[in-house]
Parts: C-alpha cells; sequence; structure tokens
C-alpha cells in the first residue's frame, strides 16, 4: 500500500497515521474506523490556493462538501478561508451548525426544493448554481416573495466527455446535470436569468465528471465555455464575471493512477482561461470545487479481520468487519483500493486473498485479490485513500451501525463522528397501537 500524507510504519511495525498508532486507535475507537490525516487535507488545499496566487488571476477555491461532509470538516475549509459547496439542506445545515460564513456558501444540485432555496435565501448564501429551468422560476419567485436579489451562475452541460467512469461523467450533452450548450439551452437559461427582476446573473458553471487524469477536457471545457460567454456578451450585454470549472482532479488510488499535482491542474485552466477571455475586457473570476483531491488520499479505514473461507484452487475469502455499508464504492462502480495489515505492516506479503464485506450481498467486496502477509482472525486491514464519497455514502443496510470519525494529527486524535449505536438504529422506529402487543397496550392506557 502507498502510503500517502503522514502515513509510515512505525518501530512496532504498526502503521501511522498523523503520528497516531493506528492499533492503539482500534482499541481505544473500535473498528471499522475512518480515519483521517488533517495535516494532509490542509495540505491540499494551501496548494490549490498557492497554484492560483502564481497566476495572478483573480480566484476562488471551493471546497465539494458532498466528498466528505461534517461539522469539524467545514470548520476546516474556514480556517484555510476556501468556499464551500452543498447540494442539499442537509449539508447545508451541517455548515451553518459549525457557524461556517453564509457568505462562503453556495448551492448545487439538480433537484432544489422550494424548502431547500427558502433556507439558503433565508441564510444570505453567496450564490446558487442553477441547473435547469424549474430551478430558474422557483428562485425568482421565492426572492421576489422575500425582497431579494438571488445572485446565480448558470450550470452549463458543455458536451465534454472525460476519460472516466460512465457513473461519474457529467459534462456530456446527454448529461441529467445543466443546461444544454449544443442545444441553445444555456444561451436562453442566460437570457431569461439576465432579464429576471429578482436574479442576478454572475456567470457560468460546468463539471465535466470525476476522478479525471487528463487535462484536455477541462481546456475544451473552457473553450466552449469562452464561446457561450461570448455570445452572451454580444447579443445581450452579459458579462461572465464568475466561470466555475468545477472539480473532479484525480487521485492516487491504485498504482495504475496517475494523478497530477494540483499545480498542474490549476496551470492547465489558468491558461486555457486567458487565452479564450483574451478578448474580453477583463477576465472572470475563476472558481473550482475540488473535493476528492482534497479529502481522498487523506482517509484511511481501518477493520478487523473476522472469518476466512478458503475455496481450495479458486480463491480465499478475507472478511473484515465492514463492507459495502462504510465503502459503497467497490459495488456502486467497481473501484479499486490498495490496503495494508495494519498491524503487521513490516511483514512481507505471502499470499493472496479477497477482502469480503459482512453484508449479505454478493457484490459486498471491497478488494479482489490483494497480495498480503498471512491474514490472522483478529488482524487489522488498513484500506487507504477512503476520505472521498465513503463516509457520506455510508449506509445502515443489514442495520449495520456506520463507523466513528477521528481527525488526527500531530499525535493527537479527535473524534469528529460518534459511532452509530444499536440503540440510534431504531430511534426513529415506531410501532403503530395497532402492533403492539397487548401488554404495552394495557400500559399506555394507564
Amino acid at each position: 500500500m502507498f502510503l500517502h500524507g503522514t502515513s509510515r510504519i512505525n518501530n512496532q511495525g504498526h502503521l501511522e497515521v498523523g503520528g497516531c498508532d493506528t492499533v492503539e486507535l482500534a482499541q481505544k475507537y473500535g473498528t471499522p474506523l475512518y480515519i483521517v490525516d488533517e495535516q494532509l487535507i490542509r495540505q491540499r488545499m494551501r496548494e490549490f490556493v498557492r497554484a492560483f496566487e502564481k497566476t495572478g488571476l483573480s480566484f476562488q477555491v471551493g471546497y465539494a462538501s458532498k466528498a466528505f461532509s461534517t461539522m469539524a470538516m467545514c470548520r476546516i475549509v474556514d480556517e484555510e478561508g476556501l468556499l464551500l459547496d452543498v447540494v442539499s439542506e442537509g449539508e447545508l445545515y451541517t455548515a451553518l451548525a459549525a457557524d461556517f460564513p453564509a457568505e462562503r456558501i453556495y448551492f448545487h444540485g439538480n433537484n432544489k426544493s422550494p424548502m431547500e432555496i427558502e433556507l439558503a435565501l433565508d441564510a444570505g448564501i453567496r450564490l446558487f448554481v442553477a441547473d435547469n429551468f424549474v430551478e430558474l422560476e422557483m428562485l425568482q419567485s421565492l426572492a421576489l416573495e422575500k425582497g431579494k436579489k438571488a445572485s446565480v451562475i448558470l450550470r452549463v452541460s458543455p458536451g465534454v466527455e472525460a476519460h472516466t467512469h460512465a457513473y461519474i461523467q457529467t459534462g456530456q450533452e446527454d448529461s441529467k446535470f445543466g443546461f444544454d450548450l449544443v442545444s441553445g439551452q444555456a444561451k436562453q437559461a442566460a437570457l431569461l436569468a439576465h432579464q429576471a427582476s429578482h436574479l442576478e446573473l454572475e456567470g457560468f458553471h460546468c463539471h465535466i465528471g470525476s476522478q479525471i487524469f487528463e487535462t484536455e477536457a477541462f481546456q475544451l471545457a473552457v473553450e466552449k465555455m469562452a464561446g457561450l460567454s461570448t455570445e452572451c456578451y454580444r447579443q445581450y450585454g452579459i458579462e461572465t464575471r464568475i466561470l466555475n470549472m468545477g472539480g473532479g482532479f484525480g487521485i492516487r488510488y491504485e498504482a495504475a493512477d496517475t494523478p497530477k499535482p494540483p499545480e498542474h491542474y490549476v496551470q492547465i485552466i489558468a491558461s486555457a482561461v486567458t487565452r479564450a477571455f483574451a478578448h474580453f475586457p477583463r477576465y472572470p473570476e475563476i472558481w473550482i470545487e475540488p473535493g476528492r483531491s482534497i479529502v481522498g488520499e487523506a482517509g484511511t479505514t481501518l477493520y478487523t479481520i473476522g472469518t476466512v473461507k478458503e475455496v481450495p484452487g479458486v480463491r480465499k475469502y478475507v472478511a473484515v468487519d465492514g463492507g459495502m455499508t462504510d465503502n459503497l464504492r467497490p459495488a456502486l462502480y467497481n473501484a479499486k483500493y490498495e490496503a495494508m495489515l495494519a498491524n503487521r505492516a513490516k511483514e512481507e506479503a505471502g499470499e493472496t486473498v479477497s477482502i469480503a464485506g459482512k453484508c449479505c450481498e454478493s457484490g459486498d467486496m471491497l478488494i479482489w485479490d490483494i497480495r498480503l502477509p498471512e491474514v490472522r482472525q483478529g488482524d487489522l486491514l488498513a484500506v487507504s485513500c477512503t476520505g472521498a464519497y465513503n463516509y457520506s455514502m455510508a449506509n445502515n443496510y443489514n442495520r449495520i451501525p456506520r463507523p466513528a470519525v477521528v481527525f488526527v494529527q500531530n499525535g493527537k486524535a479527535d473524534l469528529v463522528v460518534e459511532r452509530e449505536t444499536l440503540q440510534d438504529l431504531i430511534s426513529h422506529d415506531r410501532i403503530p397501537s395497532r402492533l403492539k402487543k397487548k401488554s404495552e397496550q394495557i400500559h399506555s392506557i394507564k
């Protein structure tokens, strides 16, 4: 397993993250356990900011909280001075509860409800990323009702297909997200927003996909957005003050992955903008919204190994105390991961095994065919790069409680999300009176 950030193997032969021994973390907090390297998160954020500062262009870096959203994470984003991208009332509520400045929050999503829009308007967020005509109508109506003016940028589907998994492509013409560029919907929406009495159109947004390594698609997307901006300026006098190029920058999950450093992606986007917008009176402010590339490599999930099943001549299955309830990505789109035995990290690999989750699904497999030392019941398995879309997709399938989350740095571990209990699982369950036992009915009458 490749060691990211502050991860290292200590003198005891244990995996250590943020100066904390993972064996000790497992003893204190139990498993499965999400371990988050706070120093690496801050480092990635600063790398994006420094890269933009070198360009001399006006910019904003926003953190896409859908990758990993907790109150503690919102505090880090605030301290580092980034914007915060939210996509639901839950993410917005989390940010506001963490006292994140509303004026640095912007709201994404292809199906914002009236209640979500009202919550955001009342909070005074920075802007909305409008996704469709229905949303524009709701924004205008609700802003008018409240006597406010809602700032918006339009999400555009630029017709650019990034080379990534089909489930995480978002910029192609046939996408559920955004106004289509090819058909003219984007220009139509721009005029509508520009003329609306209680909307302030500030620019455009596009996002071409996730886990992208090639940079040509970003350059092409900038050119297409510049073309739209040119038409809107010449025909309607609309100035593109903000150009949000989304995120999607890839990270290293396994040896075959070849991500570029943050500076590389920033340079490509910035250079494309200076070329494509050279004929404008001024360059737009460039926004990006990395999520995975900020938190992905900072996460490690720790499991305890339980049962082992060997199919002679075929495969050896090693089961852990988690699976698709804490990491849905392998089942969802065949995501790949690396791992090691955290308590025996210096030992040489001696066998090939496949890591199975504990859910009652044949598809609950975390890793196929990985080389490890001979596995024993009770060993600790550490899976790397689980910081993005693991906790945020965690679920209670088979009524399995969701894991705890700890932030680690400088040898100190802080619990930021408590482990769910069995009582938590049933806390919202209700038994109607017709299903209650007779003894319960008598007790309720008394």
